[in-house]
């Protein structure tokens, strides 16, 4: 098997914990010059930024930067600093509950995503761990949904990278979440729920099929008050969504969910009233590379448990429809099936 060739090392330093954007060459192609090749390339971006950025010496090949005559190289490498989208900050504390030489475990608030992606890039966990713990090489060992909070994992070397994400594949690590949902007394629990479960990329909401089970989650009444539940779940799969549409599934959705049952129209990116209430609470797992047991626990409560009167004074959505497709929307998160991370060109640079 042909081996994949690695990539050099980039020769400019992250921004505010997020990588810079690295093109490939083509091996082989028509372009006189590296601008031609960027100009169709990128069609989205304006020639003339493009002519900026090559007269700034701002895009950088193994040997330097480049100027606007530099000529087209075959399989060279480009480096460069993409436009950073406008976020708005995410105003909830991002808390290191332990670290050591391999590992960084973190206590997520709602609404901040795990990982570059979309429109989400600098309000990120792992640019604010990057930037904040001086580990640019750190890099996520599973993925959380940015409406979920909780415990997340992430890798300080990128070798011992496959060794932890080899765990959540092998299903070697016991993870605990909480949720808030209504209590329906009919319901028997606990219980596990299997199904087959398909996530369409670019599509909001996973779906279940008539096929042989692919996901399961135990699901159990933790206690109850005034028609809400406070249940504990236990994904023994990892498929995206999985626990909120079992749930779902249920007749007992999660409170604050914007996608199961129903697809609720997006919020205001400065609206934080009504976080998803999915907790990831516990994870427990033989560390691969030292052999110590691990056992980190959640300092975070749901707040439609711990508040309810508050929780119930916020204003909730109003059902509407919204396109099946949402290509930037979140809805290709909370899975183990973890893939690369630094974020892609977008419309500019």
């Amino acid at each position: 098997m042909r081996r994949k060739r690695k990539a050099p090392t980039a020769p400019l330093p992250q921004r505010r914990g997020v990588d810079p954007v690295h093109l490939r060459l083509p091996a082989e192609g028509p372009w006189p010059t590296v601008r031609a090749y960027l100009a169709e390339r990128l069609p989205t971006v304006d020639p003339a930024r493009i002519d900026a950025l090559l007269r700034g010496r701002e895009i950088v090949g193994v040997d330097g930067p480049i100027g606007p005559e530099e000529p087209f190289r075959p399989a060279g490498h480009l480096w460069l600093y993409r436009d950073l989208p406008a976020e708005v900050p995410v105003p909830f504390e991002l808390e290191v509950l332990y670290r050591d030489d391999h590992l960084v475990v973190v206590d997520k608030p709602h609404f901040l995503a795990t990982t570059p992606r979309g429109r989400h890039v600098v309000e990120t966990a792992l640019s604010r761990l990057r930037h904040g713990l001086d580990l640019p090489a750190l890099s996520p060992a599973h993925r959380l949904d940015r409406l979920t909070a909780g415990l997340a994992m992430f890798v300080v070397r990128p070798e011992d990278r496959g060794a932890y994400q080899t765990l959540f594949r092998d299903r070697l690590v016991r993870k605990e979440y909480q949720a808030v949902a209504p209590h329906d007394p009919a319901l028997a629990l606990p219980r596990t729920v299997r199904s087959h479960i398909v996530k369409e990329r670019g599509v909001i909401a996973a779906r279940e099929l008539d096929a042989p089970p692919n996901s399961e989650s135990r699901i159990d009444l933790v206690e109850h008050r005034d028609g809400l539940g406070r249940y504990r779940l236990r994904p023994l799969s990892g498929r995206t969504h999985q626990l909120r549409l079992h749930m779902s599934g249920l007749g007992v959705p999660i409170l604050g969910d914007p996608v199961y049952p129903v697809v609720l129209p997006e919020p205001a990116p400065d609206d934080f009233r009504r976080p998803l209430q999915l907790l990831a609470s516990v994870v427990e797992f033989t560390d691969p590379l030292t052999g110590r047991p691990h056992r980190f626990e959640t300092r975070r409560t749901l707040a439609a448990w711990a508040d309810p009167q508050s929780w119930a004074a916020a204003d909730a959505p109003v059902p509407a429809p919204r396109p099946a497709r949402d290509p930037d929307r979140d809805s290709d998160e909370d899975s183990d099936r973890d893939r690369d991370h630094g974020p892609g060109l977008g419309p500019a640079i």
